[in-house]
């Protein structure tokens, strides 16, 4: 038998896809923005391990431009396949990117919320027309009532981090959890890990997704923080994900019906709402995630696969709009790479992409609808080079269901095709 390890560098998009106008998006170009930046910074990205796996062409392929200040380097003289992938599903979305790749892609719309007309604070019955807040006044009337809460602060679109810099001392002051969205379908609930309490925010979190289904929500998202009495606030890794379960068969649920192993790392258990899971394995930032796959890959038997979310690329530097940040972890990231390939056994197919792009350099501090990579390597990698930009990630998720042996999935056609 053979395994396959999948890392999803989180919104590590090469390029606007051809739908990019529908969503807002038509010029983002995550890494090739990155790389311009620090090209004009005198300091190109230093990538070498990535593009001699095909990152360079792949982006090019993507977007039409090789990323400025990176040369081109001769590809590994071992087995690779690459290209750029484009989205099928109609959101840019964590949870529609994760599942498309797994073959299953979301054939619906999700429910969102407005983007303006966020108020400071909101307690119960204190409505702005029919909302509290972007957020429906029943559905928050209920939650409030669910679990015994005054009121709410915030209630709008804003910044995970810039949202408990805002508020994180009212929010002390007054008990109240903060409520805030963004593009993708969601509801989030910052509260101070302990001040406010870990497991109330679970608990709260928890009474909030059978009531925000109503409105067709995809998660809802607990963020607790520390801070506070002259200590910056910052978020920690406790965050939890209630997410809606697929609306199909995906590979790891076929994968689990058939006797196998499934470790995921990161956030990928809440991902899947924990269905297709066989192992956990947890870290706080993409160093310690990154020692998570190699413990995951070390442990997951002939058969399995290792499915990894490095985070911090989205969380810290897309959404923050941090163009230094996000060049300095995919440096950090590169310069871990060769780790990852020497654990690798006879028979392993190693992926590397991600869900959707976040472009740093973009207006605004929400998701990008971009190609992403595809990058295949690995012992058991056929030497095919370029392949064809993929109309769908699902082809990744078919590609993976081949190497495996596990029978075709519903959706993708494989990329050895």
């Amino acid at each position: 038998m053979t395994r396959a390890v999948v890392l999803v560098l989180d919104s590590f998009g090469l390029g606007a896809t051809p739908d990019a106008a529908l969503f807002g998006d038509v010029g983002a170009n995550t890494f090739g923005h990155i790389a311009a930046w620090r090209a004009s910074q005198g300091r190109p990205l230093h990538l070498p391990n990535l593009m001699a796996l095909g990152l360079g062409h792949a982006a090019q392929a993507a977007c039409g431009e090789w990323p400025a200040g990176l040369a081109q380097v001769p590809l590994s003289t071992g087995q690779v396949a690459y290209s750029a992938a484009r989205e099928a599903s109609r959101g840019k979305d964590t949870p529609s990117g994760h599942w498309e790749m797994m073959g299953c892609p979301v054939p619906f719309d999700w429910g969102y919320f407005p983007t303006e007309g966020a108020l400071k604070a909101s307690a119960p019955g204190a409505q702005a027309g029919d909302h509290i807040g972007v957020f429906p006044a029943d559905l928050m009337e209920d939650w409030y009532q669910a679990c015994g809460l005054k009121g709410s602060l915030c209630n709008g679109h804003a910044s995970g981090t810039e949202v408990i810099e805002r508020l994180g001392d009212e929010h002390l002051h007054t008990g109240w959890p903060i409520c805030y969205t963004s593009a993708d379908s969601v509801f989030q609930v910052a509260a101070h890990e302990t001040a406010f309490g870990l497991d109330r925010l679970y608990a709260m979190c928890e009474a909030a997704k059978p009531i925000f289904d109503k409105a067709h929500i995809a998660r809802v998202i607990a963020r607790p923080f520390v801070g506070g009495e002259g200590e910056p606030y910052r978020r920690t890794g406790h965050r939890r994900d209630l997410t809606t379960p697929p609306p199909g068969e995906t590979l790891l649920d076929r994968l689990l019906a058939q006797g196998r192993q499934v470790h995921a790392v990161g956030k990928i258990p809440d991902i899947f709402a924990h269905r297709g899971i066989s192992h956990a394995h947890k870290g706080d930032g993409n160093a310690a995630l990154c020692e998570a796959t190699l413990q995951a890959l070390n442990v997951c038997p002939d058969g399995g696969m290792v499915f990894a979310n490095l985070v911090d690329f989205d969380m810290l530097y897309g959404h923050r709009r941090d163009v230094a940040g996000y060049a300095q972890a995919l440096e950090a990231f590169d310069a871990w790479l060769p780790r990852l390939q020497a654990a690798l056994r006879p028979g392993d197919l190693l992926l590397l992409t991600a869900d959707h792009g976040c472009d740093p350099t973009w207006q605004g501090s929400d998701h990008t609808r971009e190609h992403v990579p595809q990058l295949f390597s690995g012992p058991a990698c056929p030497a095919l080079g370029a392949l064809p930009v993929s109309p769908s990630f699902a082809d990744m998720g078919q590609t993976l269901a081949r190497h495996l042996a596990v029978g075709p999935l519903d959706h993708g056609t494989c990329c050895w095709d």
